[in-house]
């Protein structure tokens, strides 16, 4: 049951950057979630970011006594990606909503698994795609969809960051690298613009000198479309931080920038082309975290069924498992064609002030 005042009550399972950098402070701004506990595996900040935001700290190993407590609605699952499955199972059994951090899976049969638990006990499945709650991105989709750049026919990203060795991401192998962990935006981008998904999946990848990743920690990722249209992006954890996307319709473009990231200063800007007129749309800084909250705590509420479920996060991890075969085996990798979904509406879209964020306890940013 909600809180008195009638708000979803949140659980947060992991303690990491993205927890205390965007999540925990962004279900503030929200008028219908609230925060009431905190699990990880380190007792010393599970306490003092407990004495913080004035919640009540679990460890790991206590996980099913939270599950049980009467405390918590939902979750908000945020640990390193080999481990969703073992705190999204017992949740979902225990008739607790998730919302779990993307990729959702390291591999397809772990999706299939949370899917088919969310579908038997009734309890939501949420998987963390922030920007399908952000006002300028619904924009630049809802464009494309009308037709106002013609039949969408090549997409072109680039995604980059720096990302520091001492950082978990670094040391899990292809699991923990920059297809699964950056790949999923302009994957997922482009599988919303172009309203259709990928049949055929090629990449190329490399590893820096230097960068003891022991991983690829550069792809690029080609993708075939149905009707002969394509799509091509680059991720990657040693290269300065970029963010971009270009679309081109038939009658038009989009590029995008930012359209990726979040936090101080970041609000996504587009640039839109037709015919000889050139516009440049900037939208205002939103706490991108604070809204899709919101869109979950809503669809709890009012007993819907989240737009970006298991079967969205399934998608992604499909196409990621294909890219690393591709990348394995250096040859083309044929997907199953599945219909095309709904995809987000413009009435999801959730507009907060950005969240003054605190000074992070015994974590740091993964970015240099």
């Amino acid at each position: 049951m909600p809180s008195e005042d009638g708000k979803i009550r949140y659980g947060v399972v992991g303690g990491g950057s993205i927890s205390q950098g965007a999540f925990m402070p962004g279900v503030g701004q929200t008028g219908n979630s609230t925060l009431t506990a905190l699990v990880t595996g380190d007792p010393d900040k599970a306490d003092r970011l407990a004495t913080l935001y004035g919640i009540k700290a679990y460890r790991y190993e206590d996980y099913g006594k939270l599950l049980k407590s009467g405390e918590i609605d939902a979750v908000y699952v945020a640990t390193p990606n080999f481990r969703h499955l073992e705190f999204v199972l017992p949740a979902l059994e225990a008739g607790i909503h998730v919302l779990l951090e993307k990729p959702m899976a390291t591999n397809e049969t772990d999706c299939h698994t949370m899917i088919e638990a969310a579908n038997r006990t009734g309890s939501k499945l949420m998987i963390a795609y922030r920007l399908h709650s952000e006002p300028g991105t619904l924009e630049i989709i809802e464009r494309v969809r009308a037709g106002e750049f013609g039949v969408p026919r090549l997409f072109t990203s680039t995604f980059t960051q720096t990302v520091k060795l001492s950082n978990h991401r670094t040391q899990h192998g292809f699991s923990a690298g920059p297809v699964p962990d950056m790949g999923p935006y302009p994957l997922n981008m482009v599988r919303q613009l172009f309203a259709a998904e990928p049949i055929e999946v090629s990449a190329v990848g490399v590893k820096t000198p230097g960068r003891d990743i022991g991983t690829w920690d550069t792809v690029t990722v080609s993708l075939r479309f149905p009707d002969e249209r394509l799509a091509q992006f680059t991720v990657s954890y040693s290269l300065p931080d970029s963010e971009r996307f270009q679309l081109i319709g038939s009658e038009g473009e989009v590029e995008a920038s930012p359209c990726f990231g979040y936090g101080e200063g970041v609000g996504i800007a587009y640039r839109a082309h037709l015919q000889d007129e050139s516009r440049r749309v900037t939208h205002p800084v939103v706490d991108q975290f604070a809204g899709e909250t919101a869109y979950f705590s809503d669809c709890i509420l009012n007993n819907e069924v989240p737009e970006a479920d298991g079967q969205e996060g399934w998608r992604d991890v499909r196409v990621v498992a294909a890219i690393e075969r591709a990348l394995q085996t250096g040859h083309p990798q044929v997907l199953e064609p599945l219909p095309a979904r709904r995809g987000p509406q413009p009435g999801q879209a959730r507009q907060f002030p950005l969240a003054k964020v605190p000074e992070m306890i015994d974590t740091e940013m993964p970015t240099e």
